[in-house]
């Protein structure tokens, strides 16, 4: 598949992985909700849980039939490499601005597999429903 395909194909779910680079090196001001318990990790398990929720759903809106290797691939295996190198990033590319955390990489992790639940129920209640319809 060529960039334009993909482009098409995936556009929001690109956006939504490109904002997650660039908000993982831009400088965080301060809010309100600094005093929140855990808010950084809520943030992290939001942030993926959302953006692979995208792929499922542009891919499963874009797919008549189902590869699970490739979503596999794509929608759990590579966000979570994604989130580790950013984390290694972080930690090592950002001259102290930033900070490489485990618990930011099992917070993605723990998103990224929300998601997967959620896409692969939705998977599953499409084929059932198409063979039911067929």
């Amino acid at each position: 598949m060529t960039l334009k395909t993909y482009l098409k194909k995936y556009p929001i779910s690109l956006l939504f992985i490109t904002a997650i680079w660039v908000f993982s090196f831009i400088d965080v001001p301060e809010t309100p909700l600094d005093d929140v318990s855990l808010i950084d990790k809520w943030a992290h398990t939001a942030m993926y849980g959302v953006t692979c929720g995208m792929v499922w759903l542009e891919y499963l809106l874009k797919h008549k039939k189902i590869l699970p290797w490739r979503l596999f691939v794509f929608a759990f295996i590579a966000p979570i490499f994604m989130g580790g190198v950013i984390e290694l990033l972080q930690e090592y590319c950002t001259g102290g601005r930033r900070t490489g955390d485990l618990l930011d990489f099992a917070a993605n992790t723990l998103g990224i597999t929300l998601a997967a639940g959620a896409g692969t129920l939705s998977a599953w209640y499409r084929a059932k429903h198409y063979k039911a319809c067929a």
